[in-house]
C-alpha cells in the first residue's frame, strides 16, 4: 500500500510542479519579450549613432 501512495504522490507532485513552472513561464514570456525588444532597440540606436559619427555625411544602411 505504501508503494501505491508513493507512486501516486510522486505523480501528483510532478503534475503540480509542472503546472506551477508552466504558469511562471507563461508570466515571464511577455516581460522577456519587452526586455529583449528594449535591448535590441538600444543596440540599433547605438550602432546607428556610431555609424553616423564615423561618417557624418552619410545615411546608415
Amino acid at each position: 500500500m505504501l508503494q501505491r501512495v508513493d507512486l501516486s504522490l510522486e505523480e501528483r507532485l510532478s503534475d503540480t510542479v509542472s503546472a506551477a513552472v508552466q504558469q511562471q513561464l507563461d508570466a515571464m514570456v511577455p516581460r522577456l519579450r519587452e526586455e529583449i525588444e528594449a535591448v535590441l532597440r538600444a543596440l540599433v540606436i547605438e550602432a546607428m549613432a556610431a555609424e553616423l559619427s564615423e561618417n557624418p555625411g552619410s545615411t546608415p544602411t
